[in-house]
């Protein structure tokens, strides 16, 4: 790590023990911010069933919070190169709670997406810690402890599903937000009292920090790279999981609390992250990332195939969860070394890449879906998937030939 980077820590000597305590407080910050995101997709026929529309439009509901997550990525998350870390992350988890109070709360369609693009735009605080872990790390083991963070993250986007299945059959799907809304206030006060002082190095104003952005977009050709191929990963991710509670209830019949037990078995997908965290350390980045673009493909082209049995298809649910997760770690990698004073707007760029791509691959599975059922959705994540294998491939030709 450059002392440059080391700089912004404010307490370079931290002690081995509470480093792990932070990093496990950032993972746990991290993981239950990023579940707003996600709390809706195996809600959706509920939701569909409460404001009397259609399931292609109940689909919507994940569009529109990943949007919201995405445009938050892009307007809040640069702030964390520019003010103190921990109040920001502290205050953007109240209006969190605000926001997943009044969607529980929503007696209309209109007035709940709303609040859900709210909801998104604010859960970036799962991101906004993210660097906060790498600034923090001893030299030459910010792989491994983002890695850590990132399995929360990960933990909390696998087992959104199945939290939220649970407690929408003990007591409706309006107690997952209003749930999220107590947890969010907690977690708030957390980070108020645990996390150090970070003073980011940027001086300058928001609009210089907002215009240093497009400067390292066009200065950074690793980072266009990574922000396009992770869309496209998050894109086959997103497609799966939006579609696949509609087949787990139309074609095997599935309860909502068997859903959440379906959904679980994506979180042993969790266990990629400080896998990979530790073999981008050891600089196999690179042939790393192609073996998960092709398990992506591979994990798409299961579900495709054997979307009539229940074990196949969480096998399916596996793969592409270890793949999504792995190719996550391998990018932030790999961008946050690029400029390690500019953590926060490298991760405004990739992540709002990422959400962009997610939200697309859930519009597209929604109507793929209605219109050509999950054949169409398995194919779409296939192609996905092989597109960015395909950048991958061509990037490292280029590598070579360079």
């Amino acid at each position: 790590m450059s002392s440059q980077s080391q700089s912004t820590t404010v307490d370079p000597g931290i002690s081995t023990r509470r480093l792990r305590t932070l990093t496990f407080i950032l993972a746990a910050a991290s993981g239950v911010s990023i579940a707003n995101i996600f709390y809706s997709q195996p809600l959706l026929d509920l939701i569909a069933q409460t404001f009397a529309v259609t399931d292609s439009t109940a689909s919507i509901v994940v569009t529109v919070t990943q949007l919201g997550y995405a445009a938050g990525i892009i307007v809040l998350m640069p702030l964390g190169d520019l003010i103190e870390n921990r109040a920001l992350a502290s205050r953007v988890l109240i209006v969190t709670a605000v926001a997943s109070a009044v969607a529980g709360f929503a007696t209309n369609l209109p007035l709940f997406l709303v609040f859900s693009a709210i909801l998104g735009f604010t859960s970036v605080v799962a991101q906004i810690v993210v660097p906060l872990a790498a600034h923090l790390a001893p030299a030459g083991q910010g792989g491994r402890y983002v890695g850590q963070v990132m399995s929360g993250l990960l933990l909390g986007i696998m087992l959104a599903r199945s939290v939220s299945s649970f407690l929408a059959d003990l007591w409706g799907w309006r107690s997952v937000y209003l749930a999220s809304a107590v947890l969010m206030v907690i977690m708030s006060v957390v980070l108020a009292l645990t996390l150090p002082r970070r003073r980011p190095d940027h001086t300058g104003s928001y609009s210089s920090l907002m215009i240093s952005i497009w400067h390292l977009i066009r200065e950074e050709p690793a980072l266009r790279r990574r922000a396009i191929m992770q869309a496209l990963m998050f894109g086959t991710f997103s497609a799966f999981w939006t579609s696949v509670t509609y087949e787990l209830i139309k074609d095997h019949h599935l309860s909502q609390t068997q859903i959440a037990i379906f959904a679980l078995v994506g979180a042993a997908g969790a266990g990629a992250a400080p896998i990979a965290g530790r073999i981008g350390d050891r600089g196999l980045g690179g042939p790393a990332t192609g073996i998960v673009f092709a398990l992506g493909a591979v994990a798409m082209g299961i579900a495709g195939f054997g979307v009539h049995n229940l074990i196949v298809l969480a096998l399916a649910g596996v793969l592409l969860d270890l793949a999504v997760q792995g190719n996550l770690v391998l990018s932030q990698q790999e961008i946050y070394a690029l400029r390690p004073d500019a953590r926060s707007r490298l991760n405004t760029v990739f992540i709002g890449s990422v959400f962009f791509g997610g939200a697309i691959g859930s519009a597209l599975s929604g109507t793929l879906y209605e219109h050509a059922g999950w054949s169409g959705v398995a194919i779409l994540g296939v192609v996905f998937a092989l597109i960015g294998l395909g950048i991958w491939a061509a990037s490292q030709l280029l590598r070579r030939k360079a």
